[in-house]
């Protein structure tokens, strides 16, 4: 399963997901995030433009699954270095792996990562 994992402030627009979708290479077979930030009217939107499931995943994984990226701010609200990459790893399973560190869309307000792993 490929997966894209998103992190993204409150502020942030379907543009500024789409455009770290697309600057992380695209090509997802859903869509993962934190379950409070899965809820909301701008990740519902890219996950209907895109026509992709989203996963909603609960704070504990998240939290608890080591990133190869460390971000002060994820880290301070989230508990885990990227929400991008450990949304990506927890909901493509077992052995996933990174394509890529996370990306940031030009605005600043979205990152995203993708990974790939097993149902």
């Amino acid at each position: 399963m490929i997966v894209a994992g998103f992190g993204f402030r409150s502020g942030a627009n379907a543009r500024s997901l789409a455009a770290a979708y697309a600057r992380a290479g695209g090509g997802a077979e859903a869509l993962a995030t934190a379950a409070d930030k899965a809820k909301t009217p701008v990740f519902r939107e890219l996950a209907e433009t895109l026509g992709l499931p989203v996963i909603a995943l609960p704070a504990e994984p998240l939290s608890t699954q080591p990133t190869p990226t460390r971000s002060t701010a994820a880290l301070a609200e989230r508990g885990t270095g990227s929400l991008a990459e450990a949304a990506a790893l927890v909901a493509a399973g077992p052995g996933a792996r990174l394509r890529g560190l996370r990306v940031i869309s030009p605005d600043r307000m979205a990152t995203c990562a993708i990974a790939t792993g097993d149902p």
